[in-house]
C-alpha cells in the first residue's frame, strides 16, 4: 500500500462533489490505498447516501466544506450543472479543483474560471471506468498536482497546462471513433443485404490486422444499443468542431445514429451478433 504524507505528516484527502457511479468507484479504490476520501449527500437520494456509508466516505456537511477540506476535490457531476457547481464552491477550494464532468472544452473552461485560487484541472476519462485504470487525460495549471494520484493507482496522463486541452482532446477521439463506427455500420449494413458480409469481413481483417473482425462486430453492436448517447454526444462534437473548421463528417456521423436510432425504435432485445440487429430492420 502507498501512503503519500503532505507536509505536516497527513495524508492526502480527496473529495468528491458528487458520488455516482463513477465517482464511488474511484473513491472505493482510493480508500483501499489508504487516501482519506470525502464527500457530501446532503439533498441526494437515499441510494447515493447509502453507498457513501457502505464505502465508510467522511461525510460533510455541503459541497462548501468538501472543497475546503480536500488536497484535491473533484466535480464528478452531470455536465449540465458543472458550471454551477464550480460557482457555488469557487472561493472554498483549498486545494485543486478537477473538472472530471465530461464537458465540452468551452464548458469547461466557463467552469474553472470560478475557482478563485486558480489550481484547476481539466480531466477528460477516456474510456469506461471499471476501476482506476482507465486512462484520464488532465490539463490546466495543476494537471501534475493530479497525477499524484498515479501513486494510489491512477492512470492520469497530463497534456499540457491549457485548460480545455484534454476535453478537445477527447472530442476529437471522439469524432473519430464514432465516424469508424458510422462507416463500418453503414457498410456492413449494405453488405449483409447482399450476402456478402462475411466475406467483407474476411477481406478486411488481411488488411486492417488479425482480430478486426471481432472489434467490427463489437462496435456494430454498441451502435445499435447505444445510438441515443452517441448521438447526443456527437451533437457535443460537432458543435465543438464548428468553432474550429466547417465539419462535414461529424455531421453524416450524427445523421447516421438518428438513422440507427428510427429503425431501431422498440427494440428491447440484445443481441449478441449483428445479423439478429440487421434483420430487425430488414422486417420494419
Amino acid at each position: 500500500m502507498v501512503v503519500f504524507l503532505l507536509v505536516g505528516g497527513d495524508t492526502i484527502k480527496v473529495g468528491f462533489i458528487g458520488f455516482g457511479e463513477v465517482a464511488s468507484i474511484m473513491a472505493s479504490k482510493l480508500m483501499e490505498e489508504g487516501v482519506e476520501v470525502l464527500t457530501s449527500t446532503s439533498g441526494r437520494s437515499e441510494r447515493t447516501r447509502k453507498l457513501a456509508r457502505d464505502l465508510g466516505v467522511i461525510e460533510c456537511a455541503d459541497i462548501q466544506e468538501v472543497s475546503r477540506e480536500s488536497d484535491i476535490v473533484i466535480s464528478a457531476v452531470t455536465p449540465g450543472v458543472a458550471v454551477r457547481v464550480a460557482r457555488e464552491v469557487g472561493d472554498d477550494v483549498a486545494g485543486v479543483y478537477v473538472d472530471m464532468n465530461n464537458v465540452a472544452p468551452a464548458t469547461v473552461k466557463r467552469a474553472l474560471a470560478n475557482i478563485r485560487n486558480g489550481k484547476v484541472v481539466d480531466a477528460a476519462i477516456m474510456g469506461r471506468v471499471k476501476g482506476l485504470k482507465v486512462k484520464i487525460l488532465a490539463s490546466g495549471s495543476s494537471a501534475r498536482d493530479f497525477a499524484r494520484l498515479n501513486d494510489y493507482g491512477f492512470n492520469i496522463k497530463v497534456v499540457g497546462d491549457v485548460v480545455g486541452d484534454a476535453s478537445a482532446l477527447k472530442m476529437l477521439r471522439s469524432s473519430y471513433t464514432k465516424g469508424v463506427s458510422a462507416l463500418l455500420w453503414e457498410t456492413l449494413l449494405a453488405a449483409y443485404h447482399l450476402g456478402l458480409d462475411g466475406s467483407l469481413l474476411e477481406m478486411l481483417e488481411e488488411t486492417e490486422g488479425e482480430g478486426f473482425r471481432e472489434r467490427a462486430i463489437s462496435r456494430v453492436i454498441s451502435s445499435a444499443f447505444h445510438s441515443r448517447r452517441r448521438y447526443e454526444e456527437m451533437k457535443d462534437v460537432e458543435s465543438f468542431l464548428s468553432e474550429n473548421i466547417t465539419p462535414i463528417m461529424s455531421k453524416c456521423t450524427l445523421r447516421t445514429f438518428k438513422r440507427i436510432i428510427g429503425q431501431l425504435e422498440g427494440l428491447d432485445v440484445e443481441f449478441e451478433d449483428y445479423s439478429g440487429v440487421f434483420d430487425y430492420i430488414k422486417e420494419l
